[in-house]
């Protein structure tokens, strides 16, 4: 990677860093967008943390709420946002990559979080079974 880092482009961000951004530049907070999309808080989370991804159609409304193209959200490439204020896009490669990193290891806990709630789940169903 250059010196120069494009901050929502698909080496810096993902899709729930596209989404989280663009919500917050928008004003919004994840209970008033959730709302006017008409789905679950944890739905909106979920595509935050880049556990789950919307439909085409929600997808479709999410750029528009958020005044973001759909490539940009999907890609980082088109009409989206500019990297923060006070930031001239410069990242040391070895930062980068450790912000990478992080966000990989954020994803595999959440992930590995999510699949302990469901073996609880079978292991409480199995023991009301057993009783």
């Amino acid at each position: 990677m250059n010196d120069t880092t494009d901050w929502y482009g698909p080496d810096a961000a993902t899709f729930g860093d596209r989404i989280a951004a663009a919500r917050e530049a928008a004003g919004m907070g994840q209970e008033k967008l959730a709302r006017r999309m008409g789905i679950k808080l944890k739905t909106l989370q979920g595509w935050e943390n880049d556990l789950s991804e919307p439909r085409a159609n929600k997808l479709q409304m999410l750029a528009g709420l958020l005044n973001v193209s759909m490539g940009w959200l999907l890609t980082g490439e088109g009409e989206g946002l500019a990297a923060p204020e006070g930031d001239g896009g410069t990242l040391p490669a070895d930062i980068n990559e450790a912000l990478l990193e992080i966000r990989a290891l954020k994803t595999q806990i959440q992930t590995a979080g999510d699949r302990l709630g469901r073996l609880e789940k079978t292991l409480r169903q199995l023991l009301k079974e057993e009783a």
